[in-house]
């Protein structure tokens, strides 16, 4: 395509009366575009002078159609151009360009899959959230319903914090008696740094107080709480009771160097025996002031603590009447510390009895709407309802004629638990392997669904028929709440912190289970497949280099197939003589 060039002469009327001829050429090449404005006797118009309005019109008129008109032209150059440059490559060229697309690709896909295990969600999704989409127009949900949400952000945050927060586990297991032992035994640690830290606080709150300076043996303690070393505070607690009766030295014993449910019992019944004097001493002179008041509280949670796990060992050691006794009489004795949640230690005490109707007289004063749940009192109110039916119960006949009303209520509780925890029923129906519980759990949280597992599951294969049922119907919760993050059922969302709070509760080879289920990100699936797409193109690419350059040759010319079929229609369309057409207008 060489050079093209067109004279247009026109004539105008200046303002003295004469008439001018002026000549526009037009040199089109394939890259410059020259235009030409001469007078009819052959000298140029000064600098600085103009044509009047009309004849600058006509002449960009008369360029835009002849760049219209040419188009076509340009496309072919472009063709031809792009043929001759394909038509040089080699064979080398395919394999470095697919290869180097292969290892970019594999890159951005070991930091995708990186970042979507520790955070839980795309880089490139939240990238595109967070800043392409403001710049593109996009309206922020957070920023748009601001004015909307303000009562309620109050609310809400109330509930994060309460649905988040970690609580001391009622049926938290001894330290040297059962956690040690299986440390022995299998060479891994039960128990995080975290939990153990909370364990120290908790420690630390229940029984010290600000006077513990003023008794020598209150103060060893007060220092042996805050030892993170297990051997130290032992040495401490074996000091302070060189001193005197101490009852929380007692306490670390029992908890940490006793390697028995005997001997951990025996040294509670000795703190016992140390911590009702002095509960019964600071009774009498709490109202002498605010110091002896706080006193007096230590020694209240030191007894209470001291009574519970004496239930607790008694039924580790079978006798489960006794301990059912002791903890009814310690809910009568201190009916307002419900931070220890006894009465769940209770239920369970209850259920190894099969006192069905004593569990229902417990669940009917603390399944309350205006009391915080659990687990243990959701899946407990569950087993009772799934007993009255699960012995009977078949999916097929439920499917003819319909369920009754009792199964009914027990499919409804039975909704009702797994919404609350949905990680419970993986451990009952043993789809997932139990771990010893932690010493705090997280409610709604794993954490708490190993804890009930632990040592519910064998009250439930008591009952005939309760796994059956539950697994026929657990998953159907699932449908009544779509998006559980936005919005529940019977309880609030699912909070959203249970994952990463209960990474921290859970030793480090335990599967934490995830609710909902995360999906692989869409950018993690892309990326995999245009790496592995890529490497393929760049192995064939190296192994048969003439083959595939037949085929890349022959996949180019299909893509621009369309282009040069509407190329060819449009030139076949416009007649060769357009443009003369054009300037008779």
């Amino acid at each position: 395509m060489g050079e093209t060039s067109r004279r247009v002469t026109l004539k105008e009327q200046s303002e003295e009366g004469r008439v001018v001829a002026v000549a526009c050429r037009v040199e089109i090449s394939r890259s410059v575009l020259v235009l030409t404005v001469t007078m009819s006797h052959g000298r140029r118009l000064p600098q600085g002078s103009c044509l009047s309005g009309e004849l600058f019109r006509f002449v960009v008129n008369r360029v835009v159609l002849w760049e219209i008109t040419r188009f076509p032209a340009y496309c072919l150059i472009m063709d031809y151009t792009v043929s001759m440059f394909l038509n040089t490559l080699t064979p080398k060229f395919y394999v470095a360009l697919t290869g180097t697309s292969s290892l970019i690709s594999g890159l951005i896909l070991i930091f995708e899959w990186w970042y979507f295990r520790k955070y839980g969600t795309s880089f490139i999704e939240q990238v595109s959230v967070s800043h392409l989409r403001p710049l593109l127009g996009g309206v922020d949900n957070n920023s748009s319903n601001n004015s909307n949400s303000s009562n309620g952000d109050s609310d809400s945050n109330r509930q994060s914090v309460s649905e988040c927060k970690v609580w001391r586990n009622p049926l938290n297991l001894f330290r040297g008696a059962e956690y040690n032992r299986y440390t022995w035994v299998t060479g891994r640690e039960p128990l995080t740094y975290y939990d153990m830290n909370l364990s120290a606080q908790d420690h630390q709150t229940f029984f010290t107080c600000d006077s513990d300076h003023l008794r020598p043996a209150d103060a060893i303690m007060q220092k042996a709480w805050r030892e993170r070393n297990p051997q130290a505070r032992i040495s401490a607690a074996h000091e302070a009771l060189e001193i005197n009766e101490c009852a929380t030295a007692y306490i670390l014993l029992a908890e940490e160097e006793a390697t028995t449910i005997a001997e951990a019992e025996k040294l509670f019944k000795q703190a016992l025996k140390a911590g009702d004097g002095c509960y019964r001493r600071s009774q009498q002179l709490q109202h002498h002031g605010s110091q002896y008041e706080a006193q007096h509280r230590r020694d209240t949670n030191v007894l209470v603590y001291i009574k519970r796990r004496l239930a607790m060992c008694a039924r580790r050691l079978g006798r489960t009447r006794e301990a059912v006794k002791m903890m009814r009489d310690l809910m009568k004795e201190f009916p307002l510390l419900s931070m220890f949640n006894i009465h769940e230690n209770l239920l369970e005490a209850l259920l190894e009895l099969q006192a069905y109707a004593d569990v229902q007289a417990v669940l009917a004063k603390y399944d309350d709407i205006s009391l915080p749940k659990s687990a243990t009192i959701c899946y407990t109110a569950a087993l009772l309802k799934a007993r009255a039916v699960s012995d009977k119960f078949s999916p097929e006949a439920a499917s003819r004629r319909g369920l009754s009303t009792a199964e009914m209520n027990a499919v409804e509780a039975i909704h009702r638990a797994v919404e609350f925890n949905p990680h419970v029923p993986k451990y009952l129906l043993e789809m997932k392997s139990l771990i010893l519980p932690p010493e705090h759990i997280l409610k709604r949280g794993d954490s708490e669904a190993i804890a009930y597992a632990f040592f519910h599951l064998a009250h439930w294969k008591r009952v005939e028929g309760a796994l059956n049922l539950l697994h026929c119907t657990w998953e159907g919760t699932f449908r009544m709440i779509p998006y559980p993050l936005e919005k529940g059922h019977l309880f609030y969302p699912y909070p959203i912190c249970t994952e990463t709070a209960d990474r921290e509760l859970l030793p480090s080879f335990h599967e934490v289970s995830v609710y909902p289920k995360k999906e692989l990100p869409f950018f993690i699936l892309f990326t995999a497949g245009l790496c592995s797409f890529t490497a393929m193109l760049a192995l064939l690419t190296h192994q048969f280099p003439e083959l595939m350059g037949v085929f890349a040759k022959a996949f180019l010319s299909t893509l621009f197939a369309p282009l040069n079929f509407v190329m060819e229609k449009v030139e076949s369309i416009l007649p060769s003589s357009l443009w003369h057409q054009l300037t008779r207008i």
